[in-house]
């Protein structure tokens, strides 16, 4: 068979991502972490309850809440961290959320965690922050329905402080009180209780007992000021205003210039709100040491655009990158500020100065897209890292509910040891799909290996998802639209595989410029297409999507035919122009 050669054409411009359907199914993943008894709008329905038992050996209720990531512990303080940003995110963009249907499911996530927290304050000083034991956990690989580890439950007390749990715990309840205000007002009357006491508490004892206060790898302070902020927020109670004001420098407000934004560190996110109350005019007398937080907000914002004096590192197709295990964590929340930020300075008319020069509040929004779209699959490996999303995602996440067959399919019991023998060590697709899931990422370099036990890039987190809503719901209408996509003239009329090459993008790195092309193979026959053979010179540089198979290139491993009409898409990425890619050989069957 003659080879089919390409004809190439280089448009400039992404083809553009579906935001409402990365909304929506970002929000389902909460579902899939859900423990409790699951309710009977359940949309995940290969969960099953779980955890009913949580709390029985300490005398009290704490069932329900969320599993953190792949395991099936329940931390409390990144879960609380993870509801204060999906409620920040309803408080900026649920009109927006709203209009596209998907208002309802995310105060529904939302109240799934508060529900929690309420349960977990039982008394004054008490606040429980853990149900299970990570280390007995992670020796076992069994679905939540089938779960044998230790399920003690760990608690905060005067003997015991915790003022990070309970600052965040805090936080997370007053920002949901202002989800809730308009819809739930008793319910909303009832977290602010809660955020008022445990705000409270978490300030008393990081007074009396500091020394012993070891939770969070960066202290209290941030939470402290975070749970401030947030109840400033929710009640307009100058005391709150004056807390942020009073302890700001003290406190490492105004003097940490950030540039990461996580569960474990707040300061970032508490100089952002601080800078909005700032540019709303409510600083009064505070407004010195109100723009002392807003200059290290802008740290934070002009690092992430590599504008500042000290800048986050980047991968060569321009992802964050932070640290090898999950550092899709940071991508998110690092995306969620830059985006609320962007609005709140486009509100104030005013735009934002870093060390290389003046940042309109678009160029915010531009990279916090930039990132979104890259997880979603704008990337040198056309990877989408949220599962479900697009053609190549994740097929062997670190997870334990995804990767074993639902108790509802096969209910036969799945032990400790044995789900790791069958399960884990399995190498094949998860048999339930965790839809929305955002796993941890590509290397510094952009590499991922989709491999169940490589957890530092396919577990996904609840504190992935919960930032993404916001850029993903609210600035929608802000995305630039699509440029119009050059076609190629087609290298055959006739012929039945039909290959078009564009270059989607390009970067400077270290002096050079570097190009990424994607190639779409089309079966445009009536028939399946198996056995291709691809041949490509010219390749200078790594190439993703196909698998090597002598001195041509195959179908890669998760798939064995294209069906009629369908496409496959690789990339590849190099600084050179494009390479020629031909059709060796294929069957049609």
């Amino acid at each position: 068979m003659a080879p089919l050669f390409l004809l190439l054409c280089f448009p400039f411009a992404f083809a553009g991502h579906d935001y409402g359907q990365a909304l929506s199914k970002s929000i389902l993943f909460f579902e899939a972490q859900r423990s409790g008894y699951l309710p009977h709008n359940q949309r995940v329905a290969w969960r099953a309850n779980s955890g009913l038992n949580d709390g029985k050996s300490s005398g009290v209720d704490l069932v329900g809440g969320y599993y953190d990531a792949g395991d099936n512990v329940k931390f409390g303080l990144p879960m609380a961290f993870t509801i204060t940003m999906m409620s920040w995110s309803i408080i900026e963009y649920g009109k927006q959320m709203a209009a596209s249907g998907e208002l309802s499911h995310a105060m529904a996530a939302v109240k799934w965690g508060t529900d929690y927290f309420i349960k977990a304050h039982p008394e004054p000083y008490v606040l429980y922050g853990e149900v299970g034991d990570g280390n007995s956990d992670h020796y076992c690989w069994q679905r939540p329905e089938d779960m044998t580890t230790d399920r003690r439950a760990y608690k905060i007390d005067t003997s015991n402080p915790g003022s990070d749990l309970a600052g965040e715990t805090a936080a997370a309840m007053a920002a949901a009180s202002i989800v809730f205000r308009r819809s739930n007002p008793a319910y909303a009357n009832e977290l602010l209780a809660h955020a008022h006491q445990t705000s409270t508490e978490a300030n008393m004892t990081a007074a009396l007992l500091l020394p012993k206060n070891i939770r969070s790898i960066s202290g209290y302070n941030d939470e402290l000021l975070w749970a401030a902020a947030w109840l400033y927020q929710a009640t307009n109670n100058q005391y709150y205003l004056n807390y942020l004001g009073n302890n700001g420098d003290s406190m490492g407000g105004t003097g940490w210039g950030m540039t990461e934004f996580g569960w474990d560190v707040k300061y970032a996110g508490v100089q952002t709100l601080v800078a909005m109350f700032l540019m709303q005019g409510k600083a009064g007398h505070h407004a010195p040491v109100f723009e002392r937080y807003q200059q290290k907000a802008e740290y934070f914002m002009c690092s992430c655009l590599g504008k500042g004096t000290r800048n986050v590192q980047k991968t060569p197709g321009g992802l964050i990158f932070r640290q090898r295990w999950n550092n899709m964590q940071f991508v998110t929340s690092a995306s969620f500020l830059a985006t609320v930020y962007s609005d709140y300075l486009a509100s104030a008319g005013r735009s934002m100065t870093c060390a290389s020069g003046n940042v309109a509040p678009s160029e915010l929004l531009s990279f916090a897209q930039s990132q979104v779209d890259y997880i979603l699959g704008d990337n040198p490996r056309a990877t989408s890292y949220m599962v479900g999303y697009g053609n190549n995602y994740p097929r062997q996440v670190h997870h334990r509910a995804s990767s074993i067959v639902s108790i509802k399919v096969n209910p036969t019991f799945v032990s400790c040891r044995g789900g790791y023998a069958t399960w884990f060590s399995k190498k094949a697709s998860d048999p339930n799909v965790l839809i929305g899931a955002i796993v941890g990422g590509p290397d510094a370099y952009d590499n991922f290996a989709d491999e169940r036990d490589n957890y530092e890039q396919t577990e996904p987190a609840t504190y992935n998802n919960a930032p993404i809503l916001v850029v993903v719901s609210g600035p929608t209408q802000q995305k630039p639209a699509p440029q119009p996509k050059a076609t190629p003239a087609p290298a055959s009329t006739s012929a039945p595989i039909s290959i078009e090459q564009k270059m989607t993008t390009s970067w400077n790195a270290k002096g050079k410029t570097y190009y990424r092309y994607s190639i779409t193979v089309t079966n445009k026959s009536a028939k399946t297409l198996t056995d291709l053979k691809l041949s490509i010179s010219k390749l200078y540089g790594p190439m993703w999507g196909l698998t090597k198979s002598g001195d041509s290139y195959a179908f890669p491993s998760w798939l064995n035919s294209l069906p009629a009409g369908k496409s496959l898409e690789f990339v590849y990425i190099h600084s050179a122009s494009a390479a020629d890619v031909s059709v060796s050989s294929y069957t049609l069957a």
